[in-house]
Formats: C-alpha cells, sequence, structure tokens
C-alpha cells in the first residue's frame, strides 16, 4: 500500500474553515440544472458523481489520499469515500455555520477558490460546479466525516439540511463519505448509473493518478455484486499500455518520462504502433483536453526536433532528404500527455483547450532531454520509429501530389464544386447546412423538397472507403470522399482549415436499414479520423427520417420507431367516435371499425398495411418518400429530428472504430457476438 507524503501534508498547512471561500448562492441550481451540469439525461446524472468523486482525486493529487472507494447501492444511492483530510466541521468565522455545511448548501464554497492560501494548489475539480450542487439535485444525501479524532454527520434533502453537523463517535481514521440520491423529479430519464461508464472513466484517471487504490463496488444487488480494484504505479505508461493491448507495436519499449519543472509537473507516455491513424491523449489536472493546448504544442515540437536531428545524425535522412514533419511523425503514434499546473488558463468554458503559455516551453524541455536520450538508449527502438515515420513522409508526398491535383485553390472557392453537389444560394456558411445523402433516388427526392437558399445536397454513390485501413492518398483516389472533401472546403490533412468550412451543420442522411446503417459508420469514421473538429465542434449530424407513416382519413402522423407506431394505432383505434356527421337532417354518429382478434392484416405491393381502417407504411429508403414528406419530416427546422455527433470519451470512441472499422477480425467478432443480444430488431 503506498503512504501518503506527509511532507506535501505538513507544507499544505492548516486546512481549515478559514480556507473556506464563498462565489456566490445556491437557489438557482434546481430551477436550471442544465446551465450547472449540462443536461439533466445520462450524461448530468454523471456529472453528479464526478463532481462527488473530484473531490477525493484532488486529495489524492494534493498528497493527502491514496484511496477512494466508489460503491452503487440499491434505490439508485451512490456513496463515495476517500481517506484525505476531510472536511472542515467547525464554525466560519465569516459565515458563521459549520465549514461542512457550507460546502454543502453554498456554490463554489470550497477550497480551490481562495487563492495561494487554499486547501489546494491543484485541482481538476475547478472545471466542476461543486459538491453543492450534487446535494442541490438530490433528494437525500449524507456526509459523514472523520478527521481530529472525531467523526460528525449531516443530512439535507434536496439541498437543504434536515439536520446539523453533529458528532456521532469517535474515529482514528480520516477521510470524507458522501452517499446521495439523485432527484427523480429533476433527473427525469432515470437515475440508475451505469456501471460500465463508471469503470471506464475511472480506470483512466487511474492511470493519470499513479499510487490511488480505487475500489468500485456494484452492491445493487446482493446476489450479484461485483468489485473492481484498480492501482497503477506505472501511471502513464501503464496508461499506453493498455491503449495499445490489442495492437501491433513497431518498438518494445515504451517511452516515458515524468519530471517538474517550475510549476509544471509533466508525465508523458510514447509507442508507435502499425496503424495509420494518431491516438493522442491530453490531459490537464486529469482533465482531458480533446482539443490539446499549449502542453501539445510543446511535446509536438519537440518530438519533431528530436527525430530529425536523431535521423541526421544517424543517417537515416540523407542531405538531400527533407526534414519529418508534425504530419510525418503522428501515423500510428499512441501518446499521453498528462500535466498538472495550479490554476491552468483554458480557452472555452469546456476546458477542452488548454491556453497557459508558460506549459508549451516546459513540456517542450522535458521532451527534448528525455526522448533525445530515450534514442540513445534505445537504437532499435528509435530505428523502429524512424522508419515508421520516414515511411510515412513517402506516403504523405504521395498524397500530396493526389490533393494537388484533385483539391486546387480554386475548387476550395467553389468554383469547381462537385457536379452532384446541388449547392444553396446563401453564402453565409453559418446559416448553411450540407445534407450528405444516399443514391440518387434519396438525392433527387431531397433536391427537391429542401430549401434551396440554405440547403445543399451531396448524393453519393454507393460505400466510400473505409478510411480506417487507408492512407490519404488512397482515399483521395476515392471519388465519392474526393467530392465531399471539396464541398466541405476545409482541405484534409495538414492543410486542414475549419474556418474555409462551407457549411455550418453537415448531415448525416441515410436510410434506416443495415445499408444505411453501414455507410453512416464509413462517413462517421472519415469524420472522426481525418475531420475531428468537426466534431468536437459540433457541425456533424445525423437526420432521422421516420420509419413509419401512420394515417386515417386525412389525419397522418409520422412513427420513428415501432412503439411510436403501435402508439398512434392504439389512439386511432381507441377513439370511439368521430365528430357527429348531418344525414337527413338529423345527428348521426360514424362508426369506426375495431379490429378483431386474429384478423388478418392486409399489405399491398407498395408495402403499405391497412388495419381497422388505419394505414400504416413503412418506409424502407428515403427514396421512397415523395419531396414534401422528406421535407415535412426531415429537413423542415421547424418539425426535423436531429442529433448532434459527439464524443464524450475519446478512448472509448477510438476503441470501437478499431474494433469495427480496422483489420483485425477476431475483436470485431468478439464485439458482435457480445452485444447481439441488445438488437431487438436487425433488418437483414
Amino acid at each position: 500500500m503506498p503512504k501518503i507524503d506527509e511532507k506535501k501534508k505538513a507544507k499544505s498547512g492548516s486546512y481549515g474553515a478559514e480556507q473556506i471561500s464563498v462565489l456566490e448562492g445556491l437557489e438557482p441550481v434546481r430551477k436550471r440544472p442544465g446551465m450547472y451540469i449540462g443536461s439533466t439525461g445520462p450524461d448530468g446524472l454523471f456529472h453528479l458523481l464526478r463532481e462527488v468523486v473530484d473531490n477525493s482525486f484532488d486529495e489524492a493529487m494534493a498528497g493527502h489520499a491514496n484511496e477512494i472507494t466508489i460503491t452503487l447501492l440499491p434505490n439508485d444511492k451512490v456513496s463515495v469515500a476517500d481517506n484525505g483530510r476531510g472536511i472542515p466541521v467547525e464554525i466560519h468565522k465569516q459565515h458563521k455555520v459549520s465549514a461542512l455545511e457550507l460546502v454543502l448548501t453554498k456554490l463554489h464554497a470550497g477550497g480551490k477558490f481562495g487563492g495561494d492560501d487554499s486547501g489546494y494548489k491543484i485541482s481538476g475539480g475547478l472545471h466542476g460546479v461543486g459538491v453543492s450542487v450534487v446535494n442541490a439535485l438530490s433528494e437525500h444525501l449524507e456526509v459523514v466525516v472523520e478527521r481530529d479524532g472525531g467523526m460528525w454527520k449531516q443530512e439535507y434533502e434536496r439541498g437543504k439540511p434536515v439536520t446539523k453537523v453533529k458528532e456521532i463517535g469517535k474515529s482514528k481514521r480520516h477521510g470524507t463519505t458522501v452517499t446521495f440520491k439523485p432527484d427523480q423529479t429533476i433527473f427525469t430519464e432515470g437515475t440508475a448509473f451505469d456501471y460500465q461508464r463508471v469503470l471506464d472513466h475511472y480506470r483512466q484517471q487511474c492511470y493519470l493518478t499513479k499510487g490511488i487504490k480505487l475500489m468500485i463496488v456494484d452492491a445493487r444487488s446482493k446476489e450479484n455484486q461485483s468489485v473492481y480494484g484498480f492501482y497503477f504505479e506505472g501511471g502513464v505508461a501503464s496508461y499506453i499500455r493498455h491503449l495499445n493491448h490489442k495492437k501491433q507495436p513497431k518498438h518494445e519499449n515504451i517511452f516515458f518520462v515524468e519530471k517538474q519543472i517550475e510549476k509544471t509537473e509533466a508525465s508523458i507516455g510514447i509507442q508507435y504502433i502499425e496503424d495509420y491513424s494518431e491516438n493522442l491523449y491530453a490531459f490537464t489536472n486529469n482533465i482531458i483536453n480533446p482539443e490539446g493546448g499549449t502542453h501539445v504544442q510543446g511535446f509536438r515540437a519537440a518530438l519533431t526536433r528530436v527525430l530529425n536531428n536523431y535521423a541526421r545524425n544517424k543517417g537515416y535522412l540523407k542531405e538531400k532528404d527533407d526534414n519529418l514533419t508534425g504530419e510525418d511523425i503522428k501515423e500510428g503514434m499512441t501518446a499521453v500527455i498528462s500535466i498538472r499546473y495550479p490554476e491552468p488558463q483554458f480557452e472555452g468554458q469546456t476546458k477542452a483547450k488548454l491556453g497557459t503559455p508558460e506549459v508549451r516551453g516546459a513540456v517542450e524541455s522535458v521532451m527534448n532531454d528525455a526522448f533525445a536520450t530515450y534514442l540513445e538508449e534505445h537504437p532499435k527502438d528509435a530505428e523502429a520509429i524512424i522508419g515508421k515515420c520516414i515511411l510515412a513522409q513517402r506516403a504523405r508526398a504521395a498524397a500530396r501530389a493526389a490533393r494537388d491535383t484533385v483539391l486546387r485553390k480554386g475548387a476550395l472557392e467553389g468554383m469547381t464544386l462537385p457536379g452532384k453537389l446541388a449547392d444553396c444560394s446563401n453564402k453565409d456558411a453559418s446559416m448553411c447546412e450540407l445534407y450528405i445523402v444516399e443514391g440518387d433516388s434519396a438525392g433527387g427526392s431531397a433536391k427537391q423538397g429542401r430549401n434551396r437558399d440554405f440547403q445543399a445536397i451531396l448524393p453519393l454513390r454507393g460505400k466510400i472507403l473505409n478510411v480506417e485501413r487507408a492512407r490519404l492518398d488512397k482515399m483521395l483516389a476515392n471519388n465519392e470522399i474526393k467530392n465531399l472533401v471539396i464541398a466541405l472546403g476545409t482541405n484534409i490533412g495538414e492543410m486542414f482549415d475549419i474556418t474555409k468550412l462551407r457549411y455550418a451543420r453537415v448531415v448525416i442522411m441515410t436510410d434506416a436499414d443495415v445499408d444505411g446503417a453501414h455507410i453512416r459508420t464509413l462517413l462517421l469514421t472519415l469524420f472522426y479520423r481525418y475531420f475531428p473538429e468537426l466534431i468536437y465542434k459540433g457541425h456533424i449530424y445525423i437526420a432521422q427520417p421516420p420509419l413509419f407513416r401512420v394515417a386515417k382519413g386525412k389525419e397522418v402522423h409520422y412513427a420513428f420507431s415501432d412503439e411510436e407506431r403501435d402508439g398512434y394505432v392504439k389512439k386511432f383505434q381507441d377513439r370511439k367516435t368521430q365528430e357527429p356527421s348531418k344525414i337527413k337532417g338529423k345527428q348521426k354518429k360514424e362508426e369506426i371499425v375495431e379490429p378483431v382478434e386474429g384478423e388478418a392484416i392486409e399489405e399491398n405491393a407498395e408495402g403499405e398495411t391497412k388495419i381497422a381502417g388505419v394505414s400504416i407504411q413503412r418506409y424502407k429508403g428515403l427514396g421512397e418518400m415523395n419531396p414534401d414528406q422528406l421535407w415535412e419530416t426531415t429537413m423542415d427546422p421547424a418539425t426535423r429530428l436531429m442529433k448532434v455527433v459527439t464524443v464524450e470519451d475519446a478512448t472509448k470512441a477510438n476503441e470501437v472504430f478499431e474494433v469495427l472499422m480496422g483489420s483485425e477480425v477476431a475483436p470485431r467478432k468478439k464485439f458482435i457476438q457480445t452485444n447481439a443480444k441488445h438488437v431487438k430488431n436487425l433488418d437483414i
């Protein structure tokens, strides 16, 4: 068991009520929960757990804790316990209440907002909103604190204390245990935590905080309890090994360095694999930065410089050869960059990109020394890495030639757009949207039904190339991909420029069958691998065309699922009478024919089903809809249903793309066997 760093603990000074500062009150949280946790769906629910557990990890990063236990309990309760210092319980001088109650009932009250005299120097919790929001959005919350030889407890309901902070016994331990039950009136989609999501997220956090023992217990069922424990002494090096455990490495020894320069503590790991794509994960104080930032800039600059110097000195690059570029060294690289820095600056509220200038120089300095030493000490590994990069350089030269041929300057400015693209008349990209549709039939309906002012249509012929298994030069030889890249206007590879994007919304609109799903997956693979910024910035959408048209007389409804279809049919059947009509001066009620049990359902040649006077049409493809129907159901901004494509967990997304679209058959077969039981209706 690792020991707590007593020097760090002593150096941090006293952690008492005077370290707790308050920024604002708690009242708005229950009225507008989405402002504080993002949503009231599964993501918002998981955010509650993260707020509580992040506090425990902050204690660990500060050197005051080395054990955390997360327990999922019956009735959707969850408990988080750590062996940190314990939240202070004494009376706060300014607010005249227990510091514990202050932390739980005031927004942004805690030890992370008080500057240099606060309880924390490095914290991941500043990206959140505090445990007080968890309290506000919980039906019931109970906190137990052990510190200074005693044990204290307080209970709350929907953010309001129902008991005072009271001592309930003596204890030689120290730490905090928070148990809460999310409020069902807030989280109407359900309050049950996803055990697998908890495992995946906190496994990653343990890699980034080495030496911490984390237990995750699913105790919701007495008969079927499960316990997972994580403890990684190797830190980032262990994380690299985990990310590449199903891959074929190019070299045996993982590069790993952990060093502090001034206020920046950097942990970096690298390993190259037999692959074409780059897998780079950047973190600041355990917060993932999907858009990189200054730490990634410093890392790339140093890596490129060191590899070029080594390749020149050892003769791998001759005098006439060009230097390796940043694009050349990306191919097949798995890298993790984790830095810790007090009060980091981020670009935007989502913390997606680190903006602290000092971090770049520190990371660059760490990489310069450590990676140069690694190459000298591991010549076989160095030869494999350089060989991989030089091969990528040659492929990039071929790709550049292909790109120069098809992506001329005029093409990207709209002078030579693809012939099949039906462009919109509006030139304001922020107002425009591009529909990528499957085949000429659907393309014809979409072109006729669209609003020509702001909606463009690009039909695809067949299935595009699977880019998971192809380099850029091969990709650009594919006409469908070439047309799409030209239509987007952003260019691709090292020439990518998101400011040139011609459409604010890029909508994938395919049929609701197996082929449509495959085409959609191929397009998502293309965007994830070569246009990730379009996903991270919310430009990629998936259209949701209806599956059924349910009609009786002039009343028409569109259903997006079997359940919704059955609901409309039942609605028609339950309606005993319609509006009375006059017959020979008398009022007469028109009867509705009720279906008889076991009654046969008639289906005509067009796939239209009739039962009890209700017409049900199953759309097998977008081409079966007339232009007006396609506009009304799928393209009209006032009535359409679309899903925006996001990446919640980049590591998990990367693994799924590799399994489903990669060259290895065995992992894909296992994935299908594991998940087959979850498929309700398989259209073959």
